[in-house]
């Protein structure tokens, strides 16, 4: 991909787009043009949590370690070339290490959603920042072995066996994946992983917080957060500015550190349903396709009295499994399933007797 792109492209998909790299001298005015912040309340929000004891993996091109991320980077894994995954020649995974974990200087340079979480960054992309499917998998996996609790993939591009089985392999370990889906006017439609069932799948808003026109739209979206102008670290202690999925994705992969920080008990599904069910509701009443459940809302998935999931409960955020319907809407009544299984043991039953008499009136 190329150096201004803050994307993992599979051919022509895209998730984001570099805008600007900002020189390292322009540090002390990052975090007041990280818009994004005041937008979720992050202060109200780290007064709950800070994301301690998470392990977020990335996967995407590396992450190149700068002096706001110094405290939480740790040795990942490079699936290109080998070593640690702190090499990143593209800028891309650094600038998503940045919006999820980020600690600053004070209250200089950038900050994360979650700043004591930790970032274990996985390498599968290069320079160009194409990856395949199964590059995405093995990133996947490879964070799995390695005790991530969250996920973070700012790609989108075509499926594949491996993937599926990946992201299955993620569900059973009760581990969050969190996926970008898709920028127009790359992608018409969302990408994978994302429009997986058992990904948590992003789409963006801008700063007046109403869906982003670069944001695709599908039923696969399950939440939505800011996309637009989004400042956050980048390669050689410098700074970048993007917009895109990949941006919403990374930070709700911080939101998700967060609630499994201070709510360590949570299942994964829990912990998405938690997001889903105290997001702001905008567009369509419920879910729709361009805000999924709505609009990220930070202090509200750390503090609100949110029930459980249970067997009685609308199926989780991301699933997207049909359910068998009748004409009008809805399950099939138990008591016409009955009816209908009665009637279609009742009618060969009902043919052998009669064909029995007309035997015994022949002979």
């Amino acid at each position: 991909m190329a150096l201004n792109s803050i994307v993992l492209k599979r051919a022509a998909s895209l998730a984001a787009a570099i805008n600007l790299i900002v020189p390292l001298f322009h540090a002390d005015r990052i975090r007041d043009d990280q818009w994004h912040l005041r937008f979720l309340s992050i202060d109200s929000a780290h007064k709950q949590n800070l994301g301690e004891g998470v392990t977020v993996a990335t996967v995407d091109t590396g992450v190149s370690p700068h002096s706001d991320l110094r405290k939480n980077l740790t040795s990942g894994t490079d699936l290109i070339t080998g070593g640690n995954g702190q090499q990143d020649i593209n800028s891309h995974g650094t600038s998503m290490a940045g919006l999820i974990a980020a600690h600053g200087n004070g209250s200089g340079g950038a900050l994360g959603i979650a700043p004591r979480s930790r970032i274990l960054p996985v390498r599968i992309a290069a320079q160009d920042g194409r990856g395949t499917p199964d590059d995405v998998a093995a990133g996947i996996d490879w964070a799995i072995e390695h005790e991530a609790k969250v996920i973070s993939v700012s790609y989108a591009g075509a499926s594949s066996a491996r993937l599926r089985m990946s992201v299955d392999r993620a569900a059973r370990e009760d581990t969050i994946v969190v996926a970008a889906a898709g920028n127009r006017p790359e992608s018409l439609a969302v990408g994978f992983p994302a429009a997986l069932d058992g990904v948590l799948a992003v789409g963006a808003v801008g700063r007046d917080g109403e869906h982003a026109e670069l944001s695709v739209t599908g039923e696969a979206v399950a939440i939505t957060a800011p996309g637009v102008d989004i400042y956050s670290t980048s390669t050689n202690n410098n700074y970048s500015k993007g917009s895109g999925t990949s941006a919403a994705t990374a930070i709700v992969a911080g939101a998700a550190a967060l609630v499994r920080s201070k709510y360590p008990e949570l299942s994964a599904p829990e912990v998405v349903h938690r997001l889903t069910a105290t997001a702001t509701d905008k567009g369509a009443p419920g879910r729709d396709e361009q805000y999924g459940y709505g609009v990220l809302n930070l202090v509200a998935a750390l503090t609100a009295d949110v029930p459980p999931l249970s067997a009685s409960a609308a199926p989780p955020a991301t699933s997207s499994a049909a359910t068998p319907e009748h004409e009008g809407g809805g399950r099939l009544p138990w008591a016409v399933v009955v009816v209908l299984v009665a009637a279609g043991l009742a009618l060969p039953l009902f043919l052998w007797m009669r064909y029995r008499r007309r035997e015994g009136a022949v002979k």
